[in-house]
């Protein structure tokens, strides 16, 4: 117990996840949540962030409610910033070439796919469907005509099918010795039956190393933190 009081007169940062953590089950703060999270930071000092796997841009209204001001971890570690833009720790973008790559494969086994920068999630008509079966709750999407203009600035390449042998099979062609520097990951979605996705990112992006860097950033050590 002492050990315990300890701990928390030391903390000077609580990161939290926000899906089964911080919202409902109707995606929604609680509002006693919301007064613990802001007496947290105005009465006791305490430093807020959120660490998520979410788009940025979809963090934001959460962030603004909570009184959160400082930057925080979203897409699993490949952006760090605050709401604002102001203070950007970190983002990871993927190599145009290996972008390029991603799409060309996506186009050959007629796989949709988008292309996620910090705000926003571009997508062309023929990759509308994704609109509908897509996991990023929150997100702004911008339709464009094509491409080419949007493959510098990715942080996260999406792909989505009702194929999981092909989901697969882009997946392997992305690992090693075919291509490095990215680090690709592929599911079956939960919430629609028969369809698969892939995300794609930078090699190195974790929620645990966005951590670390937001750690350095605000000048505290992990002892000084609470991660729920």
């Amino acid at each position: 117990m002492q050990a315990d009081l300890n701990r928390l007169r030391k903390t000077k940062l609580v990161v939290c996840d926000l899906d089964g953590t911080l919202l409902n089950d109707n995606g929604e703060l609680g509002s006693d949540l919301v007064g613990i999270v802001k007496r947290l930071q105005n009465e006791f000092g305490v430093m807020f962030s959120i660490a998520t796997g979410r788009m940025h841009s979809s963090v934001a209204d959460y962030c603004n409610e909570l009184g959160i001001n400082i930057p925080v971890i979203s897409l699993d570690g490949a952006l760090i910033q605050d709401v604002s833009g102001t203070q950007k720790v970190f983002e990871a973008h993927i190599k145009k070439r290996h972008v390029q790559k991603i799409l060309k494969l996506a186009s050959r086994y007629l796989i949709k796919a988008s292309l996620c920068h910090a705000d926003e999630i571009y997508y062309t008509e023929d990759n509308e469907p994704l609109l509908e079966i897509s996991n990023k709750p929150g997100a702004k999407y911008t339709l464009v005509n094509d491409y080419s203009d949007y493959t510098s600035g990715v942080l996260e390449v999406f792909l989505a099918s009702d194929n999981e042998h092909y989901i697969k099979n882009i997946n392997n062609r992305l690992s090693f010795p075919y291509t490095l520097g990215v680090t690709s990951s592929c599911y079956r979605s939960m919430r629609n039956k028969g369809v698969y996705y892939l995300e794609a990112r930078k090699n190195g992006c974790t929620k645990k190393t966005g951590l670390f860097k937001l750690f350095r950033h605000l000048r505290t050590s992990e002892n000084q933190c609470v991660v729920v």
